[in-house]
């Protein structure tokens, strides 16, 4: 397994980075691998595990539609995506950004899964934890150092 390098999300920068995923994403649900890919982005923002953007097109599941929409102010306004594979089935368990703000304008169309939604996600060969608490969708990685957004009392931050 090659290691991923040590890094404190109190280190990652506001406004946000985007950049290309170095390493194979992969996205298992309803028992089957739904997405492996190397042509993922990943967004670092302070105090969040990474957010990865798999393109459209390595998505091998049904996505619909789900109600609702929710605003960054990095990124723009997103859209929510129930998820199916086989018999099994989550709500709004994806999100993309269909007119993202200049800067992250390499996601277009991109979705991104919420990790405990899944049945597993992986960077690498490393299994994803899912970010702490029900609105957020990083991936956090054993890798990760510091304090990640989402537990009780970090709502404010």
């Amino acid at each position: 397994m090659t290691a991923l390098t040590t890094e404190d999300v109190q280190d990652y920068p506001r406004p946000p980075a985007l950049r290309a995923v170095p390493r194979t994403v992969r996205v298992e649900f309803g028992g089957e691998t739904i997405v492996e890919t190397d042509q993922a982005f990943l967004v670092l923002e302070t105090h969040h595990a990474p957010t990865y953007y798999i393109p459209p097109h390595t998505i091998d599941a049904v996505l619909t539609k789900a109600l609702g929409k929710s605003y960054c102010e990095w990124k723009g306004v997103a859209s929510y995506w129930n998820v199916q594979s086989g018999a099994a089935a989550a709500k709004k368990a994806a999100w993309s950004y269909g007119a993202p703000t200049t800067r992250f304008e390499q996601i277009k169309g991109y979705l991104a899964f919420y990790p405990g939604l899944m049945d597993a996600c992986f960077v690498g060969e490393h299994r994803v934890i899912p970010q702490p608490g029900n609105f957020y969708g990083g991936w956090a990685t054993e890798n990760l150092k510091g304090r990640i957004k989402g537990s009780p009392g970090t709502e404010f931050w």
